[in-house]
């Protein structure tokens, strides 16, 4: 059997894969590894993003908790990171996000936070498992008056709210914003920070009903974004995702700006403001090449993790960085907040574009984005870690590698949250790359079914 984390928590189809009683097992397993330590009585903070399983799932989820003495706070609505953040403000013990980020409707996940706000380590996401795995053995059930309650709140999200806004105190009365809310849990705090900070903001998708969420739209399909933000003659173009952890832009020209070109243009001008600690920004092995480029000619040092936020994370917690995330968008403010943060992300690009006077276009060409073709494979889920065990495969991949050596490079990986083997390229020629990467998924797909 395959792990059941992955590398952004337990992910699947609802009421499929990710059943009721399977978000039940994981509160009521995750309630006691996260808080067996404690002589009180614990309380879980659990929120969601808006697609229509959340509720259920969420339900499930609580009365996993209140089963082992634990006490539930649902904040419902709420992006990621206002998870994150909330859970630390609270000194609550842990938090839970039922959200499956960018992924289709029917798609849900549960992921969970330590009482810091951070995302679990491996070792502590493998004792949850193998409890599950173990049917709570040894788990003792209260009963009377030891079981657990659920308390609402539902004014959470205007702490998160405020928070964002001091800690990135600026003034954007001068800038017309394109915002793209997912229809997910972005849907209201982005807009009314934006708001508050004095921007005339235009906003598209955040009328989520629960089955919406990233159709069409949001950071994994900017085109309605790029064409929206020209016709409005606007200053930029915020994208976020379903969960709002992630964020990808768009200039006035229209032209998509990526986490990279993000991390870029933030990443120097904390630089030149002395912000940026260590001088160093943590980046994944799947970061542009021109990255690497950019940090040389301006005397950042780049630190590469394997990909997902949360290995940035812990390399970021232990160097002492303030800066690190992904290409996909994931931006991680370590003085500001635990974990990917979409709204701090835009604010921090907005500040840019206010206290330099320039345009988002040329702030991007700080770097240079190398040519780059990524193609999935799609494979059984179960299979997807092995597919060096092909040997047509593996020669294959060595052949691509030997012609790109120096010149560019290859790049092979199993996605962490879905049952497919992710192929990049990176070159010269992005017609080539394009048809090579596209040969190698079609034959890792076809070999692996």
């Amino acid at each position: 059997m395959s792990r059941l984390f992955g590398t952004d928590g337990v992910r699947g189809v609802a009421n499929e894969e990710l059943t009721p009683t399977l978000a039940m097992q994981l509160g009521q397993a995750g309630a006691y590894v996260l808080t067996r330590e404690n002589q009180h009585k614990p309380t879980i903070m659990v929120g969601c993003d808006t697609r229509i399983s959340g509720d259920m799932l969420a339900n499930a989820l609580m009365a996993g908790i209140c089963s082992v003495g634990a006490n539930a706070v649902y904040v419902g609505v709420m992006p990621t990171p206002a998870v994150a953040y909330l859970t630390k403000k609270y000194k609550v013990d842990a938090g839970v996000v039922i959200s499956a980020s960018h992924n289709p409707v029917e798609f849900n996940g549960i992921k969970f936070f330590d009482g810091n706000g951070y995302k679990l380590s491996d070792e502590l996401e493998d004792e949850i498992e193998a409890l599950i795995k173990s049917n709570m053995k040894d788990v003792m059930f209260p009963t009377g008056a030891q079981v657990g309650k659920i308390k609402y709140r539902t004014d959470a999200r205007e702490e998160y709210i405020n928070h964002s806004i001091k800690a990135v105190p600026v003034d954007l009365s001068e800038l017309k914003i394109v915002v793209d809310c997912a229809e997910g849990a972005a849907y209201y705090t982005s807009i009314e920070a934006l708001k508050e900070l004095g921007a005339k903001v235009i906003a598209i998708h955040n009328l989520p009903d629960g089955t919406n969420i990233n159709a069409n739209c949001g950071s994994t399909h900017m085109e309605e974004l790029m064409a929206r933000v020209v016709y409005e003659k606007a200053d930029i173009g915020l994208a976020f995702d379903g969960d709002a952890d992630r964020l990808l832009a768009v200039d006035e020209l229209g032209n998509t700006v990526d986490g990279d070109q993000i991390m870029a243009i933030i990443g120097n001008h904390m630089k030149k403001k002395g912000t940026l600690k260590k001088d160093t920004i943590v980046v994944t092995i799947m970061s542009n090449l021109g990255f690497s480029l950019m940090a040389k000619d301006n005397k950042i040092k780049v630190e590469q993790t394997k990909v997902g936020d949360r290995y940035v994370l812990e390399r970021m917690r232990e160097i002492g960085a303030s800066l690190g995330g992904e290409q996909s968008g994931h931006v991680i403010f370590l003085d500001e907040n635990t974990t990917g943060d979409g709204l701090l992300s835009a604010l921090h690009l907005l500040q840019v574009l206010v206290e330099t006077g320039k345009p988002l276009s040329e702030l991007s060409k700080i770097m240079t984005v190398m040519p780059q073709a990524l193609v999935n494979a799609m494979v059984p889920n179960h299979k997807k870690e092995n597919y060096m065990d092909y040997p047509e495969i593996a020669d294959a991949i060595s052949a691509l590698e030997k012609k790109f050596a120096g010149e560019g490079r290859v790049l092979i990986r199993p996605s962490g949250t879905e049952p497919k083997v992710r192929v990049m390229i990176e070159g010269k020629d992005q017609e080539e790359i394009n048809i090579e990467a596209k040969k190698l998924a079609d034959l890792i797909q076809n070999t692996m079914l």
